[in-house]
């Protein structure tokens, strides 16, 4: 039987393999940036055919980064961080890292126990979702001086630079845009707000711009669903059974906007010319769906892409500035809403 540690495969068996030296490839590893392409795919293909893995646990003692990033998000459920993570995930693989990434379920103690872990694994940089997180959590990041970014959500004042869509402006073209049709009798599904700022926001916004208009939703058309296709259709079939029903359905993402597309349709309703439905997010598949959803995009991969490359510089440029950016939100005009007066 052959001894294993025999087998092992070190650092200078990868470099005599891919024709460079040690050094090079401890560069590849730790600033991948700083060597040319060419040779990072002969050391690719050397390492690949050696089955060298590195000790990152002896690098990062020694204060060598560990090439991870941790990326922490509400859910993986459905499609709604799907884009920006992936586009994150892609972006930050060109400057060489690799993402952890962790759900919280919107439990933000949950959330506080998943960074610690992401830190003791020395992770080089975080990603957190949304704005609004536990004082301890900003603490504990703190504690650590380690790059931080704040995705999804937009604010000039944030605790740490954010890099995505002010969820008020999308609340508030959304309901512009059904009121400017002349929708009033107009009904609201959203998704829990504890633990959402983003739910949170667009509802506030919603709601606001409704009533500045002097349209005032009924609390019986004021819904709270699950990030569930079922569940929406379900709330929107009891919805629509009522004697009164609104002549246009607000959801506050395109997951509860899918579900009310089929429970208008299980109602024997036709959307846009019984209900119109609108959602915000414009996920995968929005635009597909017949009819085609009325929405607001939320640049999810514009996002994923910026707040990659902020991240990973401030990762590879220590001590350089992180700057926030906004990119906004956009109405989508679908068929899945049409002007009440052509109802």
């Amino acid at each position: 039987m052959s001894d294993p540690k025999q087998n092992q495969v070190d650092i200078i068996s990868v470099a005599k393999a891919a024709g460079v030296s040690a050094s090079t490839v401890s560069r590849y590893f730790n600033h991948p940036e700083l060597v040319k392409l060419v040779t990072r795919r002969r050391i690719e293909t050397a390492v690949r055919k050696q089955g060298y893995i590195r000790n990152r646990a002896a690098q990062t003692i020694h204060g060598i980064r560990s090439g991870t990033i941790g990326v922490i998000v509400p859910t993986l459920d459905h499609a709604i961080f799907a884009e920006v993570v992936q586009s994150f995930s892609d972006t930050v693989a060109e400057h060489g890292f690799t993402i952890l990434l962790a759900s919280h379920g919107y439990d933000q103690q949950r959330e506080y126990a998943i960074l610690r872990k992401m830190l003791e694994h020395r992770v080089d940089g975080i990603v957190l979702t949304g704005l609004d997180h536990d004082e301890a959590v900003f603490k504990l990041i703190d504690s650590q001086s380690i790059p931080s970014i704040l995705m999804w959500n937009y604010s000039d004042d944030a605790h740490y630079p954010s890099i995505g869509s002010d969820n008020t402006s999308a609340g508030s073209m959304i309901a512009e845009h059904l009121l400017s049709q002349g929708h009033r009798d107009i009904a609201c599904m959203f998704p829990p707000t504890c633990g959402n700022d983003r739910a949170q926001a667009r509802l506030l916004a919603v709601t606001k711009t409704l009533a500045d208009a002097g349209v005032a939703v009924p609390d019986h058309w004021q819904l709270t669903t699950v990030y569930s296709i079922s569940d929406s259709k379900r709330d929107t079939v009891d919805l629509l059974a009522r004697s009164k029903r609104p002549t246009a359905i607000i959801c506050g993402n395109d997951i509860l906007a899918t579900g009310a597309l089929y429970g208008a349709a299980a109602a024997g309703l036709t959307v846009p010319d019984d209900i119109s439905i609108t959602g915000i997010g414009d996920f995968k598949g929005s635009a597909e769906i017949e009819p085609a959803l009325t929405t607001v995009r939320i640049p999810a991969k514009r996002i994923g892409r910026e707040a990659g490359l902020a991240l990973s510089s401030a990762i590879i440029n220590t001590g350089s500035e992180t700057v926030g950016l906004h990119c906004k939100p956009t109405l989508m005009i679908r068929s899945s809403s049409k002007p009440l007066m052509d109802a």
